[in-house]
Order: C-alpha cells, then structure tokens, then sequence
C-alpha cells in the first residue's frame, strides 16, 4: 500500500502478461521517440512519415502529437508554463504506458522547457526514450507559419508563444538532430530513415 501525490492507500496490479511478452508478440521493443522543435520546424511531417515507414515495415506505432492532445486528455490546460509543463507530464506518463505496451511510440510536441523533457526520460526505467531535435532557425519555421501563428504572436495576439516571447531550450545530449544541410531541409523520408537507422541500430525493431 502506498500514497502517490494526492492518492492514497493503493496497490500497484501486476499484469500477468509482462512486457517482454508484448515485445515478443509484436516482433519490436517499446520505446519513446520524443520529437521537440519550434512550431513549423517539423515534427508533425517527421512523425507521420515515421510511423508510415515502420507500418511499411511491420512495426506498430503510435503518435502522440501535441495539438491532437489539446482536443481531449489536456483541454483543460493553456499556455502558461505551469501548464505547459503538467501538458508534458501528462503526455510522458502516457507515453510511458505505450512503450510498456512494446509500441513505438512517438510524441510530437514543442515541449520548449529542457526540465519537462528530462523528467519524462526519467519515467521510462531502461532509457527507452529516444529524443529528435528538430534544428530548424527561427526565421524558416517562421517563414512556413503553416497555422498562422507567428503572424499573430508578432501582432501581439497571441501570448506567450515559443520562439517569440517564451523560450525554447534546446537539448544538450539529444540521441538525434536534424537540420539543415547546405541549406536545404531533408525530405520527410530522409528525416525517418534517418531515425529508423537509429531505431534498427539500438535494435528496437527486433524482440531479441
């Protein structure tokens, strides 16, 4: 029986399937690809045709991605940084629940604050978190403004927003950095083959 924050008197229920057993199932091991990079840098596009190209490869993933979120399990959060960083909390613990479950799973998030990233690698127990820094300069995303959003922080509309008026942390020790490459950005292909070499390195994409 123990307290954990705010509950008190609960049991922790083993499964009696355990996770190598869902591992061994799905032919893959479980892990977290933490995507974070300013809004337009391209999390969104590496995400999808990552989880495009493990499908191709019979690999299940899951994508976490940071707007999807807002619109159910974090609607009841803003902007501010305490927000921002129960946001990232609440996304690590599920995050966490996917890898246990043997998926790929692949969250897509801004996550500007270094702190609310090292906390959710800390929830996984084997560093299974594979973090990708999308390396992107300011003046590109604001330039592809997909959503609008940097004409709106630069009109004083919005508040708040990362790379404007609220910082992003860079990583310091991230497992993969994209970014441009005499000047052009790497096609959504390149910036999955690149993580999936990575992933097929550390031998996630086999059970064994």
């Amino acid at each position: 029986m123990s307290t954990v924050g705010n509950s008190t008197n609960i049991f922790w229920q083993e499964s009696p399937v355990g996770k190598l057993e869902r591992q061994k199932l799905l032919n893959q091991k479980g892990c977290v690809v933490w995507i974070t990079g300013l809004s337009g840098s391209g999390k969104s596009t590496l995400a999808c045709s990552l989880s495009r190209e493990l499908y191709t490869r019979g690999k299940l993933s899951y994508i976490l991605d940071g707007d999807n979120l807002r619109h159910g399990l974090n609607k009841d959060l803003g902007f501010k940084a305490d927000d921002r960083t129960e946001n990232i909390r609440r996304v690590g613990e599920v995050a966490k629940l996917f890898a246990d479950a043997g998926l790929i799973c692949i969250a897509s998030l801004i996550s500007p604050y270094r702190k609310d990233r090292d906390a959710c690698r800390a929830m996984l127990p084997d560093a299974n978190f594979v973090e990708v820094f999308m390396n992107m300069p300011l003046e590109l995303c604001e330039a592809r403004d997909s959503k609008g959003l940097y004409k709106l922080a630069r009109a004083g509309k919005i508040k708040g927003f990362t790379g404007i008026d609220d910082p992003y942390e860079p990583p310091l020790k991230c497992e993969i950095e994209i970014q441009q490459k005499d000047g052009d950005c790497p096609t959504p292909g390149a910036m999955a083959g690149e993580v999936v070499s990575y992933l097929e390195e550390k031998g996630y994409l086999q059970d064994h």
